[in-house]
Parts: C-alpha cells; sequence; structure tokens
C-alpha cells in the first residue's frame, strides 16, 4: 500500500502552506515511533496516568437479559477524562513536545477530546487552544468548562453548520497562522497523512489490550467487535489488531440521526460517496451538487460528515461492516445499559451497544462478543433528558 493511503483513500489535500508542517510531523514521527525511551515515556504514561490498561468486563445481567452471545465491555470510558481520546493526545502530545512545540490546538464535537488536549497541556505545560462548534458548546457546556478549568482557551465557531465539521475548518485555518510553535492535535483517523495513521497507531493500544484479554479470559478470539464511528478513532482504535484475524467480525456503527432517509442524519457509508474534505480522500455525506451536505445527531462526537479514509477502505474490501442507529435506537441502549449494567456510556458508545442489543439474541450461546465503550455518558445526561422532553436546568 502506498504511503499514506488505504486503497485509494487518504492522501495529502492540503494548501501549500500546510506542506512544511506535515512533512515536519511525519519525519518527528517516523523518528520517534520505534524510539525505545519515546515509547517508553508514552507507557508510562498510560499506565500511570490514564489509568490502561482499561478493563474488559463480562456484562452477565446483559447477556443473560438478551439471551445469546457472551458480551463483554472494553471500558475506556474508565480512563483519565472518561474517554478513549486520552489515548491518541498523550502520544500526540508528547511527539508534539519532542519536536519543540509550545502550544496545542485541537477541534472537539462532544467535548471529550478537548477535555483531553487540555488536560495534555497542563501535564506537560504547553499552551492549548480548543475550537468547538457554538452549537456544541451549548449542548456540551460541563466540557467547556472542564477545558476552561484545565486552562485552555475554548473558541466557539460559528462557521456553517457550527458543529464538529467547522470545529476542524477552524483549527486548520489556526494552524496556517501559527505552525513554528504550534501542533495540531487531530482527534479522529482522519484529515492529511500522517494524522490517520498517528492516530490510528495511539488508539490501537485498545484492541492490543482487547486480543490480550480475552485470549487470557475466554482462550480465543471474540466472534464481533462492536464500536461507534464517526471519524472512527476509537473502532479503528478496537479493530486494528483484528484485522488479520479474519474470523473476527468488525462492526462500526454510524448515527444516523432521525434516518437515513431523511436528510437529518451523519451516517456516512449508507449514504455518503467518494469526495475529498479536510485534506483527505474518503466517503462524505454531500449535497447533489458534491458540497458537504450538513449533517445531524443527537451525538455531538459523531455528527461529522464523513468518516477516516481507512475506514472507507475496510468497508471496500468487505473487512469490516457498518450500520446506522438512529437517535432512538442510541437513546434506548443509552438507558438500557444504565439500569442493566449500571453503566452510564457516552451516546456515541450508546450506538454500538444499539447494535449489540439487535444482533446478540440472534446468536448461540457460545459465541462471544465485545462492544468498545469509548467513553462516559455525564456529558449526554442533559441531551438524553432533553430528548425525553425533561429539563435538568443545568
Amino acid at each position: 500500500m502506498k504511503k499514506g493511503r488505504f486503497g485509494i483513500y487518504g492522501g495529502q489535500y492540503i494548501p501549500e502552506t500546510l506542506m512544511n508542517a506535515v512533512i515536519e510531523l511525519e519525519q518527528a514521527y517516523e523518528k520517534f515511533k520505534n524510539d525505545e525511551n519515546f515509547n517508553s515515556e508514552l507507557e508510562k504514561l498510560f499506565n500511570e496516568y490514564a489509568g490502561r490498561p482499561s478493563r474488559l468486563y463480562f456484562a452477565k445481567k446483559m447477556t443473560e437479559d438478551l439471551g445469546g452471545a457472551k458480551i463483554y465491555l472494553k471500558r475506556d470510558d474508565l480512563n483519565h477524562t472518561g474517554s478513549h481520546k486520552i489515548n491518541n493526545v498523550l502520544g500526540q502530545a508528547l511527539l508534539a513536545k519532542k519536536m519543540g512545540k509550545t502550544r496545542l490546538i485541537a477541534e472537539t464535537g462532544a467535548g471529550q477530546h478537548g477535555v483531553a488536549t487540555a488536560t495534555a497541556a497542563a501535564l506537560l505545560k504547553m499552551d492549548c487552544v480548543i475550537f468547538m462548534g457554538e452549537e456544541d458548546t451549548k449542548r456540551q457546556a460541563l466540557n467547556v468548562y472542564r477545558m476552561k478549568l484545565l486552562g485552555a482557551e475554548v473558541i466557539p465557531v460559528k462557521n456553517g453548520t457550527a458543529t464538529l465539521k467547522d470545529a476542524v475548518s477552524e483549527t486548520f485555518r489556526e494552524w496556517t497562522r501559527r505552525i513554528s510553535d504550534t501542533h495540531y492535535c487531530l482527534g479522529s483517523v482522519m484529515g492529511p497523512h500522517p494524522f490517520p495513521t498517528i492516530v490510528r497507531d495511539f488508539q490501537s493500544v485498545i484492541s492490543k489490550e482487547i486480543k490480550s484479554q480475552i485470549l487470557e479470559i475466554e482462550k480465543r478470539l471474540p466472534d464481533y467487535v462492536i464500536a461507534c464511528v464517526g471519524g472512527g478513532s476509537n473502532a479503528i482504535g478496537s479493530f486494528w489488531n483484528f484485522i488479520d484475524d479474519k474470523e473476527v467480525k468488525l462492526i462500526g456503527c454510524e448515527a444516523a440521526g432521525r434516518g437515513i432517509e431523511t436528510f437529518e442524519t451523519a451516517a456516512t457509508i449508507s449514504t455518503g460517496r467518494q469526495g475529498i474534505f479536510h485534506g483527505m480522500k474518503s466517503y462524505f455525506c454531500q449535497d447533489e451538487f458534491g458540497g458537504i451536505a450538513p449533517v445531524y445527531s443527537i451525538s455531538a462526537g459523531l455528527d461529522y460528515p464523513g468518516i477516516g479514509p481507512e475506514h472507507a477502505y475496510l468497508h471496500d474490501i468487505g473487512r469490516a461492516e457498518y450500520f446506522p442507529i438512529t437517535d432512538a435506537e442510541a437513546v434506548d441502549a443509552f438507558e438500557y445499559l444504565s439500569k442493566t449494567e449500571g453503566i452510564i456510556p457516552a451516546i456515541e458508545s450508546a450506538h454500538a451497544v444499539a447494535y449489540a442489543k439487535k444482533i446478540s439474541p440472534t446468536l448461540e450461546k457460545n459465541k462471544i462478543v465485545v462492544i468498545t465503550i469509548s467513553g462516559r455518558g455525564d456529558k449526554d445526561c442533559a441531551s438524553v433528558a432533553k430528548y425525553r422532553g425533561v429539563d435538568l436546568d443545568l
């Protein structure tokens, strides 16, 4: 496979003003990715600061209630800051520090990547600026406060739909203005090369741990690994170390919003087509003229109009399958896991739980399903309550 490409996807579709920055980043990553001291330092941060390895939990009550496959939950919601985002951020922030950068910038949707970036910046004594769609700052006011508490400046983005895609665009613009001292800590497996590879590599710790843990517990690999997909970082992290294990089915769950038959959806694989946006070739939700379409989901972390290029490739070759999950299904799953296992998942992760609820009862009892719980749901309680017609007045 050509460098920076996943089949026909990926690439570096960026302005000339950014080319030196991505070349510098690629060279630094190639230098440090196999460096013993770098990896030792990162592993120490993972283990002592972030709380890895995260637990692989047998969801006994859920398994019994659904009456089919054995269900395990990969508990990345237990990570410091409450999501999988810290895995990638600690890696990128440490890399930026080695490159001599003193300032981190990032986009965020649900706020978890912003919180993780602000956390790493505080830890490593770096300046931090977070760009967040104005609409998302209202939906995720708690995370805005957390970022500011950690010392970050949060800039609401009012352009376009004022959501995640617009935050990404604004962060790229900011990077072009201050390349010398600034690293763009991109939060998902998207954007120009080398970001999809870097983020995947740092997130692959999820599937590395799942494989080790399930082999210890069950003495065999799982039959299904299920994860939610927006840009796709927790999903590719959950999939990566199983890609060569053809007997393991890899399932990505997209945000269908109010349904893939409507315009209020963010299910890229189900409704999108090939295009170029944010520095990469992949699948994107597009309007009739080929422009990037506005998308919608109750989940601020999944309402991105594209998907990472490696996911597009895995879809095309049939190695992974991607299914749309509506707001209604995700909210039901959010409430179901909370009441059944006492675990309140992020609304993003609830999309994966929803698909597992559908498929597990159809499977034999000796089958094994692993769901990645990519984040915890504190941040989503107000949104879900509002969806149910309850105003928490927070």
